[in-house]
């Protein structure tokens, strides 16, 4: 069984079991998300190594973390990016899909500096620029939908999807 087939077989079980683990640890989940859009309105994306499909970057925010300090760290790991502007603020959506207790603040990055690509890792197996018009055939719903509305100027749903 290849890696992407395993991969599709154990994220239910994991995610369940992480979710599990954060119910008790914390409270609720707070997430950060980023819609990084270069000088030519490409998205930039990544494939994690642990759960299939692409997603904005973006990660949980740790405890003492602010929302900003958890997005500036999160783009840093997966994209080599640092923000050279303050972010604007899309929106902050629950996230049913991952459990009752988690919500995700989604940011619009259009000021930023990278100096290249990060290399594939157990985190990211790959990540890149598309043009909304070409995006992965396995980008996630939600990541569509954040993306569509940004691009659109659409007011943010509520919900992650």
């Amino acid at each position: 069984m290849n890696g992407d087939k395993l991969r599709l077989r154990l994220e239910p079980a994991l995610r369940r079991l992480f979710h599990l683990y954060w119910r008790f640890a914390r409270g609720m989940t707070l997430g950060v998300r980023a819609v990084v859009l270069d000088g030519d309105g490409r998205v930039f994306l990544v494939k994690h190594g642990y759960v299939s499909g692409w997603h904005l970057p973006g990660g949980g925010v740790e405890v003492g973390e602010t929302f900003r300090d958890a997005l500036c760290r999160e783009l840093a790991e997966e994209g080599q990016i640092e923000l050279l502007a303050e972010p604007r603020l899309h929106g902050i959506f629950f996230n049913r899909h991952v459990s009752r207790r988690d919500h995700v603040a989604v940011y619009v990055v259009r000021d930023f500096r990278q100096d290249g690509l990060p290399a594939p890792n157990r985190e990211i197996a790959a990540c890149g620029f598309f043009g909304a018009d070409a995006l992965p055939a396995d980008t996630t719903q939600g990541t569509r939908l954040r993306i569509s509305e940004v691009l659109q100027g659409k007011m943010p749903g509520t919900t992650w999807r």
